[in-house]
């Protein structure tokens, strides 16, 4: 009797096939899942990754994996206990005065022979000292410190790295505390380092003043063969040294291969969303020192760009001839973000200009600009025809029928939209705009400022909306009398539309939304199929639930929200209601990644004043209900003492936390007490969890049970003993 064939199985691919596939998967937790398969494919597993986070305790290093012999970029920066010393005097005191810090170097070098990138926390210039040179290799290096800065003279700290890394050739500091006066004087003492480097990463939201004209000067001279250069700077004319056209001249003589450049204003790191130096248009109080010619000098010399970041804090007027000759000079340019940037978009009759003629942008950002009306963004979208990604903020005339008219335009490639700030843009009208791409935006960041439905219906009411775009003459009046057809009427049927595919979309407001059954609902149901990533701000005291009714019910695809919450809630006596409704976020079925960002609210850690709640009320009413939602991962940032610099973890905060048991992951980026911590143990699936002060200043005081590392290593061990049920 003939016995059938065995079938063909994936593992009965050659070698080859196998690995390259194996390799092309970047999910950290599927390639250990293709790991278990069998003994070949681990082998071929570690084999092929690339890339490592190592987690667990310094203390543990002993038990280093020797099987990932392929990685090139190592991270270190999130051992535990975070930001404590992985190389030091202060570690080996910890550590029965055993210096053992050559030997931990020795050991990783051992562990990762390849590394050519390495990600490391450098609390202690002991890591500069004997961490980089055990790879010669070397070429890129990221720094990450929040804690004070060693007191050492300018420069020692980068001198150590520079003269053990004879090869580096991209450095980022963007989330490492130093001073700007530390780095000008270790590239001069170092020149070929400074000539080899390439990529050079300085945005950095630590540096209260940023970089002045002086210290751009000496690092651009020094690395002349830079093509990526990000830099904080101060543009404020009232500061000695300001950026302004001296220093922008010089970046582009000294570096003219540069294709990534990214200025911003210290102001911009710090999201802060108060515009205090504003007027009500959006105009700074003060002009900046950059003018038109000094634009068109810098673009002109710089034909390599393909990412321009030009975020200042003052204003620069009548930008657009320097925006067109951008377009000219810069053909490569995909990324183009603005602020405070005025005249970027002033069309006249049917010709466009500034940025809209920016046609090979793929992502634009705009931020201040104080006279961008809904004309000026029409003609965005009808000359920017590709971009994908589009980021508005605080730009006071755009309105609803402005934005909705971009997104029509835009209906094929936009599928990241960010309007924050926008005070004619609340949720519910953000969202209504946003309707002709509601079926492809795949990220969304919107403003909680709940307009209600009534609002938009009156403003319907005030303008009648008659942009037809399914008309094959674009430039033909509607059929209202005073429509937006009319007002626009100068655009031209072959730059918007396409004769041949007639879209079925609409601009008029006042009709219903129809689906496909022909019943109209409205603000009923409306279905955001491809949006995976939401991301809301949200004022203190405002509660969550009117999510839904402003246009958000369906979003089957969503996996990861992000919602940041601000404001003093000193002046509040209480919340309206008990909870902030995070249950409401159960009709999301796919949502299983979360942020919730409360480190901007700022209220009494301790004994709060009669007829006020601490923060510990505060953080239950924020956690109420999470619970009830089926989440995987979990960052929260606790509110905030500014008066005493700090942001733990409360009792109630983590009554509540223990209740989300389908967590794996819990990253708390604040403090907490021990006896807190072990709360968490109570989460059956729970896996990966730390305690993460990334904020400035960290907290120095080691003393504490909340900061102590001996507590957090017997937390962690508590949840190494634990059984897994998968």
């Amino acid at each position: 009797m003939a016995t059938s064939a065995r079938p063909t199985t994936l593992n009965d691919l050659p070698d080859v096939i196998l690995s390259n596939i194996i390799a092309a998967v970047s999910d950290a937790r599927s390639r250990n899942v293709a790991a278990l398969v069998c003994r070949k494919w681990l082998v071929l597993e570690r084999s092929t990754r690339t890339s490592l986070t190592l987690r667990g305790n310094r203390n543990d290093l002993f038990m280093l994996p020797t099987c990932f012999r392929s990685v090139t970029h190592l991270d270190l920066s999130l051992l535990s206990p975070w930001g404590h010393p992985l190389l030091s005097p202060r570690a080996a005191a910890d550590n029965d005065g055993a210096d053992d810090s050559t030997l931990i170097a020795h050991l990783l070098r051992h562990a990762f022979p390849s590394v050519s990138s390495l990600t490391v926390y450098a609390r202690d210039p002991h890591v500069l000292q004997l961490l980089p040179i055990q790879w010669p290799q070397l070429k890129h290096i990221k720094l990450v410190r929040w804690h004070q800065r060693p007191q050492l003279a300018s420069g020692d700290e980068f001198n150590l790295l520079f003269q053990g890394c004879s090869q580096l050739a991209s450095l980022d500091l963007s989330t490492f505390y130093c001073w700007t006066e530390d780095l000008p004087p270790a590239l001069e003492s170092n020149p070929v380092v400074a000539t080899n480097m390439t990529v050079l990463n300085l945005l950095n939201a630590s540096f209260s003043e940023g970089f002045k004209t002086d210290e751009i000067r000496v690092i651009t001279k020094c690395c002349p063969y830079l093509k990526d250069f990000k830099v904080v700077c101060m543009f404020d004319p009232r500061y000695i040294g300001f950026v302004g056209d001296e220093a922008l001249v010089c970046i582009a003589k000294n570096c003219p291969k540069l294709s990534v450049l990214h200025l911003a204003d210290t102001s911009v790191l710090s999201n802060c969303r108060s515009e205090s130096d504003l007027d009500e248009e959006g105009f700074s109080i003060d002009d900046g020192k950059i003018s038109v010619s000094t634009l068109i000098e810098v673009f002109s010399g710089l034909p390599l760009l393909e990412e321009l970041v030009l975020d200042v804090s003052n204003n620069v007027r009548d930008s657009g001839p320097a925006l067109e000759v951008l377009n000219k000079k810069c053909p490569k340019l995909k990324l183009l973000k603005l602020g405070q940037f005025h005249g970027i978009s002033m069309p006249v009759e049917s010709k466009l200009d500034g940025v809209a003629l920016c046609q090979g942008l793929q992502s634009l950002s705009i931020r201040n600009v104080g006279d961008l009306d809904d004309m000026g963004l029409i003609a965005i979208g009808r000359g920017c025809t590709i971009l994908a990604k589009f980021e508005i903020r605080n730009c006071k005339k755009i309105t609803m029928r402005g934005m909705r008219t971009l997104a029509s335009l835009l209906q094929k490639s936009l599928v990241d939209v960010s309007i924050s700030c926008c005070k004619n843009l609340g949720a519910s009208s953000s969202l209504k705009a946003l309707e002709p791409i509601q079926e492809r935006i795949e990220r969304l960041h919107i403003d909680c400022v709940w307009d209600s439905v009534e609002e938009i219906e009156n403003l319907d009411g005030c303008v009648e909306y008659g942009f037809d775009l399914n008309k094959a003459n674009g430039g033909e009046a509607s059929s209202h009398p005073a429509g937006f057809g009319d007002a626009s009427g100068y655009v031209d049927d072959d730059l918007m539309f396409n004769r041949n595919k007639r879209c079925k979309y609409s601009y008029d407001l006042n009709s219903v939304y129809v689906e496909e059954n022909g019943h109209g609902n409205g603000y009923g149901e409306r279905t955001w199929d491809r949006l995976q990533y939401l991301s809301l701000w949200i004022g203190v005291g405002e509660l969550l639930t009117p999510l839904a009714a402003a246009g958000l019910q369906h979003c089957p695809n969503l996996e990861e929200i992000k919602i940041k919450v601000e404001g003093d809630c000193r002046l509040w006596s209480k919340p309206s209601e008990r909870a902030f409704a995070l249950s409401t976020l159960i009709r999301f079925p796919k949502l299983v990644k979360m942020h919730l960002d409360c480190g901007d609210i700022i209220g009494y850690a301790h004994t709060a004043p009669s007829g006020q709640m601490d923060l510990s009320l505060w953080e239950r009413f924020y956690l109420f209900g999470i619970g009830h939602l089926n989440l995987r991962e979990l960052d929260y940032w606790p509110p905030q003492d500014r008066d005493v610099n700090q942001r733990s973890l409360s009792l109630p905060a983590a009554g509540l936390l223990q209740e989300c048991l389908t967590l794996r992951k819990l990253f708390i980026h604040g403090t907490a007490h021990e006896h807190f911590m072990m709360f968490l143990l109570r989460i059956p699936t729970l896996r990966d969890v730390q305690l993460r002060e990334d904020y400035y200043p960290a907290p120095e005081n080691d003393m504490s049970t909340e900061m102590r590392a001996g507590s957090l290593s017997r937390f962690e061990a508590a949840l190494n003993r634990r059984q897994i049920c998968d």
